[in-house]
């Protein structure tokens, strides 16, 4: 499987493959046309971004530091993600095309391990796999 997270904005790496923007929100002051262009996203997927519920839940904690308060965010939007059909379809269509070119998905966050994409990475590669349940 050839797939990689990223931060939205930063500049391509050899071998990324489609650039896939797992965000809510598109980015503030870019025109639709630059996208891609301003090393974004060539595909905006919001369907697989925190519901706007679960970021303000988060914008009001210390999910970056504490570390209590990340692991409720991890599982809140993990059971976000597959409690929803259209996600959990994304999850495998993204699984099964980076099974045969290679993509990445990214959000705006500075730390990877702090941000949703990460938990996509890890959900992404278990539906990829025949034990991936609903």
């Amino acid at each position: 499987m050839r797939i990689r997270a990223v931060q939205l904005g930063s500049p391509r790496k050899r071998g990324e493959g489609i650039r896939i923007g797992t965000v809510r929100w598109l980015p503030r002051g870019v025109k639709k046309k630059d996208y891609a262009a301003e090393d974004y996203f060539d595909v905006w997927l919001p369907a697989l971004a925190p519901s706007r519920n679960l970021l303000a839940w988060a914008k009001e904690r210390d999910i970056v530091e504490n570390d209590e308060e990340w692991k409720r965010f991890a599982g809140r939007c993990e059971r976000e993600l597959l409690k929803d059909t259209d996600c959990r379809q994304n999850l495998i269509l993204l699984a099964e095309t980076a099974k045969k070119t290679p993509i990445s998905i990214g959000c705006y966050c500075e730390n990877e391990s702090r941000c949703h994409r990460s938990i996509l990475l890890k959900l992404i590669k278990r539906a990829g796999t025949k034990a991936f349940q609903f």
